[in-house]
């Protein structure tokens, strides 16, 4: 990559409100924690990062349907606690939010992240329902590598995944250009993690309904990454719906998943129908 050229997975580069976004989506998580019911700090595992937070809707907690959102930040930064305002649309929507916390790159290699994020699932599985949900109405959702982690929740076709649904957002589905990104020195994504955790690579569930979504002003790779999955999808006879999110470019995307109105809230708060049934 020649020295002046910007790297398309680099944010930043060409998102130039990012820190003003970052400062946004932190104070209303901050408010949401205020305002909706809710369980902090829930322990799915024995590490400190092994935690979650669970957000209820307003009203009787009986078999509601339950809904799992994974934070990005390229595996190595970011926090559940910055993403607590998707609760909004969430709980909204008439479903319990559970927003995943999972320990960062480098500290630990994929391989252990991807397991947190099986095991806080069977945490949901296993408990959710001494909350007021109903483990059978499950969807997911993710952002950027939060989208690459909510794949590893459906990627076994030899079973059902039992979850009905999922919202793919600006999501990276072949880890192998990454190798050559910005990101090298400062998580090394390995051959051995390209070829494992490559979603692009593994085979689903073809019960689960994918609605993968991109901002329209996003970088190329995340537009081909999302076609190509796409196509990976449906020739394992998945349902896929595919969305360009008009104006919004890979942080604003996100945030407006919290935003009443606007075109990537519609899509997650359209997901628990898809729960539902």
């Amino acid at each position: 990559m020649r020295e002046m050229e910007k790297d398309p997975f680099r944010t930043r580069d060409h998102v130039p409100e990012f820190d003003d976004i970052v400062a946004e989506i932190r104070r209303r998580s901050a408010e949401t924690r205020e305002r909706i019911a809710m369980i902090a700090d829930v322990s799915y595992g024995l590490d400190h990062t092994e935690t979650l937070d669970l957000f209820f809707p307003q009203g009787k907690r009986n078999r509601l349907p339950v809904h799992v959102f994974i934070h990005g930040g390229y595996w190595r930064m970011f926090s559940r606690k910055d993403y607590s305002y998707v609760a909004e649309t969430v709980t909204k929507a008439g479903a319990i939010a559970v927003i995943l916390g999972y320990a960062l790159m480098p500290a630990v290699r994929m391989a252990a992240i991807v397991d947190q994020i099986r095991r806080a699932r069977l945490w949901v599985d296993q408990h959710i329902a001494s909350h007021g949900g109903d483990p059978g109405m499950l969807t997911v959702s993710g952002h950027s590598a939060g989208a690459h982690l909510a794949t590893m929740l459906f990627d076994d076709r030899s079973r059902p995944s039992g979850i009905k649904g999922a919202l793919l957002l600006g999501g990276i589905y072949d880890l192998r250009p990454l190798q050559t990104s910005f990101l090298a020195p400062e998580i090394a994504i390995t051959d051995e993690e390209v070829e494992r955790f490559s979603p692009i690579n593994h085979s689903f569930d073809p019960t689960v309904h994918v609605e993968l979504a991109v901002g329209a002003e996003e970088t190329p790779p995340f537009h081909d990454q999302a076609a190509s999955f796409a196509d990976r999808l449906e020739q394992q006879g998945l349902v896929v719906s595919r969305t360009n999110l008009a104006a919004t470019n890979h942080m604003s995307s996100v945030r407006d998943l919290g935003l009443v109105g606007t075109e990537a809230e519609a899509l997650l708060s359209s997901l628990h129908g898809i729960g539902r049934v």
